[in-house]
């Protein structure tokens, strides 16, 4: 098997494993996180309906003319804080995180952080 099918694979286990005990309801939906290298996007998610309620990403137009670049710590930040204020004007105030196959680290804690101190709770 070759390097980079090993490392999929790798990933899907991790976010598998991750995944698993996540559920998103009406009551509390699902927030996930895809990193990219240049952008970072953020969902909130309701798993039983099966639809997306909210969402917030360095490519949206607002947040497009307030980032310099998208792949960054300040770019999460800004993620974050957008999304809480989505979710807060939707009536959404507890979610579950679900990081997907990153590690709580760098841009994903840093997005989770400012949507925790824009008033959103999980």
């Amino acid at each position: 098997m070759d390097k980079q099918r090993y490392l999929v694979k790798q990933r899907q286990r991790r976010q598998f494993r991750v995944r698993k005990p996540i559920r998103g309801s009406a009551q509390r939906p699902r927030l996930t996180v895809h990193r990219s290298h240049k952008n970072v996007e953020a969902q909130i998610i309701d798993d039983v309906a099966g639809k997306t309620l909210v969402s917030a990403g360095t490519l949206d137009a607002d947040l497009r003319t307030q980032v310099k670049y998208g792949g960054n710590k300040a770019a999460a930040q800004a993620v974050g804080k957008a999304l809480a204020a989505k979710a807060l004007a939707a009536g959404i105030k507890e979610v579950c995180f679900d990081r997907g196959h990153n590690k709580y680290h760098g841009r994903v804690a840093a997005l989770a952080d400012a949507a925790r101190e824009a008033g959103l709770s999980f």
